[in-house]
């Protein structure tokens, strides 16, 4: 990539740059769901910020023409309610109030405002006999406690069925949002005649600047920051690696490979955000290409961290016997990542994760494991062999590779661990707001391990002349120090005693490719 379309892309990206935070929820003949007493079907989840300028109170907002900028709300577009042949039958033509349902809004905090229990029992949706006499409520209606910030909230709107007619439309309306916080929508009916009851339309969710989600919002920012760090270390690493050309290693193109996909990935994370926010819809292609692109690229980095772990290109020339097995595990990893991401993130515009992805966690998680014995287990084995052919240059790199990964490892069971207890003490997702930081972190790992890899690998001169040779000795050692370290391109003498060693030791290079063969063979 050039730098001019470089920057040109990512002036681009910063212009572009915007907050954003709701979504168009799309409902084509869905089906209520029978929960306790009532039929229910959930419209959406999501986070919202309040209003930048003062909106009218809920009541004005039945016929609108346009939206002005700077307000949230949840708008209702083309709601229809069909009902099954037998419930219609059952009324005349000319009857009216034949069939109740009724559009609920709360805020997550308001959740116990919603529903009641007569004698501390289950907790019922719909108002009972009992409940009517204890709670005042109207029997065949949703219990609605009025919030002790605002009387008018929860929001609740009635959509009556007329005659014996097969559906009913509801007006469009908009509720406008005054307080940030995370938002929910259903629509329930108490009446028992309208069992299998569906809907059609759609809802759309928009806060002052867009439709993004609000979980998903501080991303499309975050991604242009994480764009631009790839671009500066591309920068670096391409100068370097246009200046060694020639003595390029086959482990330093992977790195490449890395880096450009992680760069190509930030960049189609931004515009499909960019696009979910204009729209309030997700681009199918758009992201269906960046959750691909980012497996590829998670499988190809745990790939590249094992092959170094194995010491591909410094200690040894070929992976031998263990070429398919790592490929396999590429496979099945990028498989599994693959099919995580798109359940995840395909289609999804809520701010609440889907149950699916519960159980697609657990094969990514337990390959992520095995990925990292199989990693510690190659890079203890890689340096005692560089220590028993007293390699101190190529130990010392790899000792700091080790730390790094500790550290890495270290850092990442302590953030699954802050995770876990995030989403455990959240139930309800009030905390959305800091939500973003979750997915963020695992980017920014990623990126700090690249940028070591990065560093501690570096082109240079001395790349292909140092590369899975068999150093012996403490002379022999010294060169290789006095090679590494100043990069010095007068290296007759180094160069003289590697071909002596080349014509003298010939028998002793032989023995030791045959005992890595052997060594293959066992893993």
């Amino acid at each position: 990539m050039g730098l001019v379309p470089c920057c040109l892309i990512f002036a681009l990206l910063i212009s572009a740059t915007g907050s954003a935070d709701a979504s168009i929820h799309v409902y084509d003949r869905d089906p209520f769901r029978e929960v306790g007493n009532a039929y229910l079907l959930s419209g959406g989840s999501e986070g919202i910020v309040a209003s930048r300028t003062a909106a009218p109170l809920p009541a004005d907002n039945a016929a609108r023409s346009s939206i002005d900028d700077g307000r949230s709300y949840i708008r209702f577009d083309n709601i229809t309610f069909w009902r099954s042949k037998d419930a219609a039958d059952q009324h005349q033509e000319m009857e009216h109030s034949t069939g109740l349902i009724q559009v609920i809004i709360f805020e997550a905090v308001d959740r116990d405002n919603i529903g009641g229990s007569p004698y501390g029992g289950q907790r019922s949706i719909c108002c009972t006999p009992d409940l009517a006499k204890l709670e005042g409520c109207k029997q065949g209606e949703v219990i609605r406690i009025p919030s002790a910030i605002n009387i008018n909230w929860p929001i609740v709107l009635n959509v009556q069925f007329n005659g014996n007619y097969l559906s009913t439309h509801m007006d469009n309306k908009v509720v406008y949002i005054s307080k940030t916080g995370m938002y929910n929508l259903f629509f329930i009916s108490c009446d028992p005649t309208l069992k299998g009851l569906t809907m059609s339309g759609k809802t759309m969710w928009k806060n002052p600047d867009g439709y993004l989600p609000g979980r998903m919002a501080p991303l499309m920012k975050f991604y242009v920051i994480m764009a631009l760090a790839y671009v500066l270390l591309s920068l670096i690493w391409f100068s370097q690696y246009v200046r060694y050309w020639k003595d390029i290693l086959q482990l330093q193109h992977c790195i490449t490979a890395v880096i450009a996909l992680g760069l190509f990935e930030t960049t189609l994370w931004y515009f499909e955000y960019a696009h979910f926010n204009n729209t309030g819809t997700r681009p199918l292609g758009i992201t269906t290409w960046v959750v691909t692109v980012g497996a590829l690229r998670r499988t190809l980095s745990r790939l590249l961290i094992l092959c170094v772990s194995m010491g591909y290109g410094v200690v040894r020339p070929t992976l031998g016997g263990l070429t398919i097995k790592v490929l396999l595990l590429g496979v099945t990893y990028f498989l599994a990542s693959e099919l995580l991401n798109i359940t995840e993130y395909v289609g999804t515009i809520n701010d609440v994760a889907g149950r699916a992805r519960v159980f697609l966690v657990l094969p990514d998680a337990l390959l992520d494991a095995f990925l990292i014995l199989w990693i510690f287990t190659s890079l203890s084995r890689t340096l005692d062999q560089l220590q028993a052919k007293r390699s101190s240059v190529k130990l010392d790199i790899y000792r700091k590779f080790s730390n790094v990964l500790a550290v890495t490892v270290i850092a990442s069971v302590a953030w699954i661990g802050f995770e876990v207890y995030f989403k455990a003490t959240d139930p309800f997702n009030e905390r959305w707001q800091g939500a973003w930081m979750i997915n963020a972190f695992w980017d920014i790992l990623a990126y700090v391990l690249l940028c070591a890899i990065c560093y501690l690998w570096a082109p240079s001169q001395s790349s292909q002349r140092y590369a899975y040779s068999d150093e012996m000795g403490d002379e022999s050692d010294d060169d290789e120090a006095q090679s590494l370290c100043k990069g010095s391109p007068k290296g007759d003498i180094s160069l003289v005693k590697q071909d002596r060693k080349e014509k003298n030791g010939e028998s002793a290079d032989v023995s030791d490719l045959e005992d890595e063969m052997e060594e293959d063979k066992r893993e």
